[in-house]
């Protein structure tokens, strides 16, 4: 599955056209190797994803071509959650 797409299909990023803009600036690594929003997902991957001031990484764990809200959550696990501080 491309990157912009399991993004939105699992509401990470609730747009593709930002998940897409976000992935070609350069701030979403695929196990510690730069992505653009064409690039393949597979279960087991590790997604590094800079937002500002904070860094998402996930596993995912499942893909689907769509889902319901309530079931979003089951196609990746959070690794972890880092902010920056603003000094």
């Amino acid at each position: 599955m491309r990157l912009d797409k399991f993004l939105k299909v699992s509401r990470i990023i609730k747009r593709r056209s930002v998940a897409k803009e976000i992935a070609d600036k350069g701030r979403i690594t695929i196990n510690d190797k730069l992505a653009k929003s064409s690039s393949d997902v597979s279960v087991g991957d590790i997604l590094v994803i800079a937002f500002g001031n904070k860094t998402l990484t996930v596993k995912v764990d499942a893909l689907v071509e769509s889902t319901k809200k309530q079931d979003a959550g089951e196609m990746y696990r959070v690794v972890s959650e880092t902010y920056k501080e603003n000094y």
